[in-house]
């Protein structure tokens, strides 16, 4: 099942954000990389997937991020709009923020962050995109990272949350951490120290993959809480699921409005990330 119309939009939603629609297709995909983490919910050109399980029973550090982003893309998803819930490092983010994922720190440990392993590829039949034909020909590719996040993405996600008046930073730096615990607080200053704005635990591989893919992509962090040590009190899964409930509906608005303005040609160099990357 291809759709080869750069339109197609992928959504994987995080901590507290699941169904976002009604009345939907539901695709129960394999991949050569095993099941995803949900079934995929397909409505009106948009796929939306769960990335921790809708009964929420997958950890961070045991996601299946390449059975995930194989699957989307295997539907026809060209565009992807990632959500995860993150903690404040930069003291200027406060809980309920909303910001636009500019570029990302890895400090995961146990995670497979790339489909492409050479010889120990695994088979596939598919070879009609230049993804697919590299996997399949169990090449070994150095993709390029510098621009992770598609600008004609990121433009129209700030043209949309200012068209709704939402509280939200333009750009920040998020770092991810292996979990499923919270960092230390020494952690969280190290963070700091390298420049990170804020902390999660699913964005990597997860852009990561979908970049070796050529899709485009948007990032956007949900700040839930001042992360270990900024402001000193106890972290708590059970405010992250709060948050993310209490940003259910602006989440909502902002896809909604989002949706139709990102289903157009772009003219960014997402597409053509693998061009001259492989060995």
């Amino acid at each position: 099942m291809h759709h080869e119309n750069n339109a197609f939009l992928g959504i994987i939603g995080g901590s507290g954000l699941y169904k976002i629609f009604d009345d939907v297709e539901e695709l129960d995909i394999d991949t050569p990389f095993g099941k995803p983490s949900s079934k995929i919910f397909l409505k009106n050109g948009v796929a939306f997937l769960s990335r921790h399980g809708i009964d929420h029973s997958i950890p961070p550090h045991l996601v299946n991020y390449r059975a995930n982003i194989y699957a989307l893309y295997k539907i026809g998803v060209r565009k992807l709009i990632s959500i995860g819930a993150t903690g404040g490092i930069n003291t200027l983010f406060k809980s309920g923020d909303i910001v636009i994922t500019s570029d990302v720190l890895d400090f995961t440990k146990s995670r497979v962050s790339t489909f492409f392993e050479g010889v120990f590829s695994k088979d596939i039949d598919e070879e009609d995109t230049p993804f697919y034909r590299l996997l399949k020909a169990k090449k070994v590719v150095h993709t390029d990272m510098s621009n992770i996040f598609c600008e004609e993405m990121i433009g129209i996600a700030n043209e949309t949350l200012r068209e709704l008046n939402l509280h939200f930073y333009v750009k920040g730096v998020y770092a991810c951490t292996e979990g499923p615990r919270f960092e230390t607080k020494k952690e969280i200053e190290m963070l700091k120290h390298l420049g990170a704005d804020m902390v999660g635990m699913t964005a990597c591989p997860e852009v990561f993959l979908a970049r070796e893919t050529g899709m485009h992509i948007l990032h956007i962090s949900i700040i839930t809480n001042p992360a270990a040590g900024i402001e000193g009190h106890k972290l708590t899964s059970k405010e992250v699921i709060d948050m993310m409930k209490q940003k259910d509906e602006e989440i909502k608005k902002f896809l909604t409005l989002f949706i139709p303005k990102a289903q157009k040609q772009f003219v960014c160099q997402c597409e053509s990330v693998l061009e001259g990357a492989d060995v």
